[in-house]
Formats: structure tokens, C-alpha cells, sequence
């Protein structure tokens, strides 16, 4: 289907900042919000991760609730109009994770409308895919833009891999860096929102395709697979059909790729399998090498990014490839350009 969507405002919480503007402005700057946690590594060393500096403690449920109520109050403050229209779609980590901060997703969604005073007539949509449920989550609101069925969506992704449950099992797994590991990921929390509407709105940054897939040979891949990075490749050619480009007309790519080589070794096979034209050098911006790995909060954190270097000037006026994926072999890719 026809993209059918602009991206008009957006607001995050993150390790290097509490709001966009200034989280936007230390990941330009290749700023990281890494420090010691009070998790223990093997060994006796303590855990490195990229906590939120909130005002207050806050733990568990409440701590998500509020994070993800300041990033939607932001997007909202730059369109107070859309804040009684617009629909909600929270993004959040993958329901079979050990140690998942709220694993009553309805209720987390209650607690957040209740903090905003979020009325709105629309019900609340979740989509529970870990890394790329915000680029599920523009899927559906492609749809409801497109169907009428409201002038605004707001998606927001919220998350933390900063719980004894996860931290166990990913330390258990051998997938966290430590030490004596270094292929593995930081874990990291944070939230991100943004608000879209349909297109000729007035919005800075246009969707032009969105490719959804899932790689049979995952991470956890227990058939032993060889990994050819198809569901990725997928993705990416199902986006740049949509848009209608090459691969060598992207400028930029912003990925998740946590810090383990399976994500990079993805990417790279991806774009060997979809390149056909010389092209420049692609820079890549990765946003696990400032706030680690943020699980569900990077599709609408990378989005929020891409929107702001269209305002500020500094991304290239040509497409901009954002990508990421999920242990469990989902995987999303999006084209965006400056509207």
C-alpha cells in the first residue's frame, strides 16, 4: 500500500538527555550515557548499562508509565491540537522476555493516559516486538491515516533491559558485554514518541516505504541455519519497492545493531544483497553507541532523530534508510526523506 504518512513532532527520554532536542543533540555528537549499574558482571565487575537520569526513583511500572508519558507530552506540546484526536500505539519489548518491567501491557497503557490525562475517544493499540514494533506500529497507522479514521496517531515505544530478570538471563545467554565477553550488547531503557498525520499536513518528514520480514535463521536459530540475512534483505527491498529508489539513492541509515556482531554481519549482508549501483559511502548513525540497547523504544527514537536533523539540517535531503530487528528473526525497514 501507499505510505500515506508524515511525521509532524516528536519527544524522548533517553541516557544523554529528557527530551529530543538535547538527546538528539548528544547522539550527533557521539555522546554516550554509559556508567556503572548496580548489576554484577561474572567475575565481580560491575555491569556497564545506560540508565534514564529521571528526577525520581522511580521503579517497575511506574518508571516505563512515566517515561513514556514525558516523550508523548512532548510531541504533544508541539501540536496541541492533536492531543484529544489522536490515537495511541505503544511499542514494548517482546512479551516472552525474562524480566519485562510491565507484563500487563492494558494496564501500563491506563497508567500512561492517566499521568498525561490522555482522553482520547480511540482505543489503545499495542504492539509487543521488541526492536521493530515502531515500524509495525507505522504499518497500522498508515492504515487508520489512511482510512480516516483519524487525523493523528501518536506511536510510542518504551522499554528497559535494566531489570535483575533480564540482566540474569541475557548474562545466562553470554549476550551482554562484560569483560570476557566482548561480543555482547549494553543494556540500556528509554522512551520516544512521535506523532504522525497525513501527508501535506505541514510535517517535516515524509514516509515513503516500509518493508516488513522475518529471518528464519535468527539469533536463537536452533536448526542451525546458515545465516544469509534474508529476512533483512527482504525488508529492505518490500521498502525501496514501495519507495520507489535503489538502494544507492540512500544517504543515511540509522540502526539499532545493539554492539553483537550477528546485527552488524545482518546489515552487511543485507545491503551486499540489495546494492547494485556504486554509490558514496552510506554513514551509518547507530544508536546503540550512545543509549545501548533500548529495545522497543528505537523505531520511534530513530524516526524522532531523522525528523530533527530534516529541521536542523544536517541529514541529506535525499532518502534516509532506518532499520532494525528482533531476536526472534522480525525485521523492519523504512525509507524517510525530508517532506
Amino acid at each position: 500500500m501507499s505510505a500515506g504518512l508524515d511525521i509532524v513532532s516528536t519527544g524522548m527520554v533517553t541516557a544523554v538527555g529528557l527530551d529530543a532536542p538535547s538527546s538528539c543533540a548528544a547522539m550527533r555528537a557521539r555522546l554516550d550515557g554509559f556508567q556503572q549499574t548496580g548489576f554484577r558482571a561474572p567475575g565481580g565487575d560491575w555491569l556497564v548499562g545506560a540508565p534514564v537520569p529521571l528526577p525520581r526513583n522511580w521503579l517497575g511500572e511506574k518508571r516505563l508509565a512515566h517515561m513514556a508519558a514525558a516523550a508523548i507530552c512532548e510531541a504533544f506540546d508541539a501540536v496541541p491540537e492533536a492531543r484529544d484526536t489522536a490515537a495511541l500505539i505503544l511499542c514494548l519489548g517482546e512479551e516472552d522476555r525474562p524480566g519485562r518491567l510491565a507484563p500487563n501491557s492494558a494496564r501500563l497503557a491506563a497508567h500512561i493516559a492517566e499521568i498525561i490525562g490522555f482522553a482520547s475517544p480511540h482505543r489503545t493499540r499495542i504492539v509487543a516486538h521488541g526492536r521493530p514494533s515502531g515500524h509495525a506500529a507505522l504499518d497500522q497507522a498508515r492504515r487508520l491515516l489512511a482510512d480516516r479514521t483519524v487525523p493523528y496517531v501518536m506511536i510510542c515505544g518504551v522499554d528497559s533491559y535494566l531489570t535483575g530478570l533480564t540482566i540474569g538471563h541475557y548474562l545466562a545467554e553470554r549476550r551482554l558485554l562484560t569483560p570476557d565477553n566482548p561480543n555482547g550488547f549494553i543494556p540500556g531503557e528509554g522512551a520516544a514518541a512521535v506523532l504522525c498525520t497525513r501527508p501535506g499536513a505541514g510535517g517535516s518528514l515524509r514516509l515513503l516505504g516500509l518493508g516488513l520480514a522475518r529471518e528464519q535463521a535468527y539469533i536463537y536459530n536452533t536448526a542451525d541455519l546458515p545465516f544469509r540475512a534474508d529476512g533483512m534483505t527482504n525488508a529492505y527491498k518490500a521498502a525501496f519497492a514501495e519507495a520507489g529508489c535503489r538502494h544507492s539513492d540512500i544517504a543515511i541509515k540509522i540502526g539499532d545493531l545493539p554492539g553483537e556482531s550477528f546485527w552488524f554481519k545482518q546489515t552487511a549482508l543485507a545491503m551486499q544483497r540489495t546494492q547494485r549501483e556504486p554509490a558514496d559511502v552510506q554513514p551509518i548513525w547507530v544508536i546503540a553507541a550512545s543509549l545501548g540497547n533500548i529495545g522497543a523504544a528505537v523505531a520511534p527514537l530513530m524516526l524522532g532523530w531523522a525528523l530533527t536533523a530534516a529541521r536542523k539540517g544536517y541529514s541529506s535531503r535525499r532518502p534516509v534508510l532506518l532499520e532494525a530487528s528482533a531476536d526472534g528473526g522480525a525485521c523492519g525497514a523504512l525509507v524517510v526523506t525530508a517532506s
